[in-house]
């Protein structure tokens, strides 16, 4: 691992023309097996560009490799969470100043083509220009825990609820006695009449064939009803240590909207400087709209992550339902000619706010 004094610091940026010789700043385009790096002076020109293996002695011969061209000052990665997950935390463990790139848009790809050096110095002169500032989540504590936990219990439910489906329709197509013997609309009961079915020792017609399907789906049904429980509990537990009391003790917050909330923040919430900024990660800022004479418009912001954004709108649903402050704005703001979709995108801003002051009452997530 290369020391923390190989590299300049944001607070170390070159201040005058004679310094500008001595820094660099980097772009890399992020692959599966392999990234490719760019390094540019402080006035933009192109001082090399060269391919490394994605692993740790990989990421340590770029670094190597950025540094001999002067002091480091920023690294622009592309895809901080996805292919270039394990390049910034190892960055960012060495003491780098890592900014997170988005791809390049269609438009500025047309124009000048795609290669992975074009990318890479794409992603360099981002950060010099100013226009990439995010600092990268950090994936390395308790918070990429929730989120991996996440991603397994949302498939469970989605297969859980596939299956369920299945069940239902092979019910309603099931020959008539067969039908009328499951006919419980619960699908836990249902599951739970299935297998006690007795299993067809040979298939032999269209009764004995489904009673086969309709057991190992409700097999399937009731183990991923098993799994989904103990994510829920292992997520309940991990969930209510990381999370900052007064986040779990807002009304509507779960454990699930609370983990959407802490996977989109990240462990390092400081790097959501405002209010503002927070409502544009989860898509609840309003984008202004304003052309020629129709002036002050504004519509939903459809960016931002969904996740995020879903979470809040449940928090915005639970209040308007069971907080009578809530249910009085609705009213109000009904009256003065408000559209139920503007109400929840204000009240989703409202919120905003409320789990911005909370998060940030703690300055990191372990």
């Amino acid at each position: 691992m290369l020391s923390r004094s190989s590299h300049v610091t944001e607070q170390q940026l070159p201040s005058t023309i004679a310094e500008l010789d001595r820094h660099v700043i980097g772009g890399v385009d992020t692959h599966k097996d392999f990234h490719v790096a760019v390094v540019i002076n402080m006035i933009g020109h192109v001082l090399g560009t060269a391919r490394f293996d994605t692993t740790p002695d990989g990421y340590d011969m770029l670094l190597a490799w950025m540094i001999g061209h002067g002091a480091v000052a920023k690294i622009g990665v592309e895809g901080t969470g996805a292919y270039g997950a394990g390049l910034a935390r190892h960055l960012t463990a060495a003491g780098v100043d890592v900014i997170e790139i988005n791809r390049p848009d269609r438009q500025t790809r047309r124009r000048r083509g795609k290669s992975d050096p074009t990318d890479a110095e794409a992603a360099a002169r981002a950060v010099l220009s100013g226009e990439a500032s995010l600092t990268p989540k950090d994936s390395s504590s308790t918070t990429e825990a929730v989120r991996a936990l996440r991603v397994v219990r949302r498939s469970a439910v989605n297969n859980r609820t596939q299956a369920a489906n299945q069940i239902h329709n092979l019910v309603l197509t099931a020959p008539a006695e067969l039908r009328v013997e499951l006919a419980d609309p619960s699908i836990a009961l249902l599951a739970g009449a299935i297998m006690g079915l007795d299993e067809p020792a040979e298939i032999v017609c269209a009764r004995t064939g489904t009673i086969t399907a309709l057991r190992h789906l409700a097999r399937r049904w009731q183990a991923l009803t098993v799994e989904i429980k103990q994510l829920d509990k292992t997520l309940t537990n991990l969930i209510g240590r990381i999370a900052p009391p007064r986040l779990l003790a807002m009304q509507g917050v779960g454990t699930d909207v609370a983990g959407a909330l802490l996977v989109a923040i990240g462990s390092n919430p400081e790097r959501v400087h405002t209010e503002a900024g927070l409502a544009a990660l989860c898509g609840v800022s309003p984008v202004e709209t304003s052309s020629g004479r129709r002036q002050g418009s504004h519509r939903l912001n459809r960016g931002g992550n969904r996740e995020a954004n879903n979470a809040l709108w449940r928090i915005v649903m639970v209040r308007m339902s069971h907080d009578p402050r809530t249910r009085d704005y609705v009213e109000r703001r009904t009256k003065q000619g408000k559209s139920k979709k503007a109400i929840m995108r204000c009240l989703k801003r409202y919120v905003t706010r409320e789990v911005f002051n909370s998060m940030h009452l703690r300055t990191s997530l372990t």
